[in-house]
């Protein structure tokens, strides 16, 4: 189906959507708004497939268009993406998504053009355009949660690199001898500091010390099972110290690759959103600490928290639609 581009057409409503490892949003709002007409949320169910979140995506577009149509679509989605076809490669999260033609899908669906990008990209466009980026003409993005990504603003304009891949701070390595992450490789900062990979080895070792961690255990009555990275950030703030140490060792795998990546690159600002940046002042000490001590000492740079939270890609999703990128 061929869709107008953007700039051939009178835009009044964005239809923004979000499609992440454990949730589904979308907002509607008008072409040079700041806030939302109308916003849905809801969380993707366990064992979810790329079917199952299309149906409650397209459950929640009914409800926020409210009979609406909307003149242009952006779109975040949280895996790999092909922003020059709006093809999604595949979820590391979600199963089911390998070479979905999302953009595809939607514009022969709602007969308006639409944009997808992965999900750092984008949210990397909201902090630029309406967040903690506005002022700054280069930032990378780093969202911490199910996963770790990160994406680009140089120049005032996205970057994706070489077929699209630029930003995957998640698998860079900063520990050669850690543990296996689910990409292949060891010691990646993804499998050092994600919140499942926290719980995950956490749980694996109150398994085998049964009497360790009290206020830890003590937060989930003892069911293991209900460990997240929420409530291993929870104990630390809390003073548990096995929760401590693998909060520390999240921040300190972070700034390792921040601070490398301001010697290669050197933007101006990182932003971090997601879960896991939520984690208090102890995670913040660690992270901006280890950062500066790995760049070198000449260069300048800030890490800040998101000011968008977690409608980033939301907003991003916005801004990614008003800029016509992916026709």
């Amino acid at each position: 189906m061929s869709v107008k581009p953007i700039f051939h057409i009178k835009v009044k409503n964005i239809l923004a959507l979000d499609f992440g490892g454990t949730k589904l949003a979308a907002g509607l709002v008008s072409y040079a708004s700041k806030e939302w007409l109308n916003y849905k949320r809801r969380l993707s169910p366990t064992n979810a497939d790329a079917n199952t979140d299309l149906t409650i995506m397209y459950e929640l577009i009914d409800s926020v268009l409210e009979g609406q149509k909307p003149d242009v679509i952006g779109v975040s989605f949280g895996g790999p993406v092909d922003a020059n076809t709006g093809t999604v490669r595949l979820s590391h999260h979600v199963k089911g998504w390998e070479n979905i033609a999302l953009k595809q899908l939607l514009e022969d669906k709602f007969g308006v053009n639409a944009n997808v990008d992965n999900d750092a990209n984008v949210a990397a466009l909201g902090e630029y355009r309406f967040g903690a980026g506005q002022g700054h003409n280069s930032l990378f993005y780093i969202t911490v949660s199910t996963g770790v990504g990160g994406g680009w603003i140089l120049n005032g304009q996205p970057w994706r690199g070489f077929e699209g891949m630029a930003g995957e701070i998640g698998h860079a390595i900063v520990d050669p001898d850690g543990p296996l992450c689910l990409c292949g490789k060891r010691g990646c900062v993804e499998r050092l500091a994600s919140g499942p990979y926290m719980a995950q080895d956490v749980k694996e070792i109150l398994r085998k010390e049964p009497k360790k961690a009290e206020i830890l255990r003590n937060l989930v009555e003892n069911n293991l099972d209900l460990i997240t990275g929420k409530i291993i950030s929870e104990a630390a703030n809390r003073g548990d110290k096995l929760a401590q140490e693998f909060l520390f060792r999240s921040a300190w795998a972070l700034g390792v690759a921040i601070g490398n990546v301001a010697n290669v690159i050197n933007p101006q600002l990182f932003v971090l959103g997601g879960g896991v940046t939520k984690a208090g002042n102890y995670f913040w000490e660690v992270l901006q600490k280890t950062a500066r001590e790995t760049a070198l000492p000449e260069i300048n740079f800030e890490v800040l928290p998101t000011n968008l939270g977690d409608d980033a890609p939301l907003w991003g999703a916005v801004e990614l639609a008003q800029m016509g990128i992916g026709n």
